[in-house]
């Protein structure tokens, strides 16, 4: 047995799952759970199901992983990549060594804090 498993936080119940950031903290700390083989096409799958049904029930949550939602858009912007293909395939292709399921969360990461600090700049100047 692993001597950092220990370590490692507890699943979360499905009912306390509140938005898509929480499914990729799941998916994040127990990919094989969700993905085979770290495929970025079965977390895009999983992501349209989930975008599906926020649709189908009428769900009002903000979903950032559209094909040409906010996190497409900031990849296209930042890396310059064409919107031809969907964020995933484009992280697949552009991993380089880096496992892409990794790629995808240091993108995620990335991502987030410059939104974060977008709506840090933007409430420094709305006050």
């Amino acid at each position: 047995m692993s001597a950092d498993l220990g370590d490692r936080p507890k699943p979360k119940p499905f009912d306390e799952w509140r938005d898509i950031y929480d499914v990729l903290e799941q998916v994040r700390q127990r990919p094989g759970m969700f993905v085979r083989n770290g495929s970025l096409d079965d977390l895009g799958l999983l992501f349209s199901g989930y975008g599906l049904a926020l649709r189908i029930h009428g769900v009002d949550e903000r979903f950032d992983f559209d094909p040409v939602g906010p996190f497409q858009q900031w990849l296209c912007w930042t890396r310059g990549w064409p919107m031809s293909l969907s964020w995933y395939q484009f992280i697949e292709r552009n991993a380089g060594a880096v496992p892409p399921l990794e790629a995808f969360f240091q993108l995620l990461d990335e991502w987030r804090a410059s939104v974060a600090a977008e709506n840090s700049a933007a409430a420094e100047t709305a006050s």
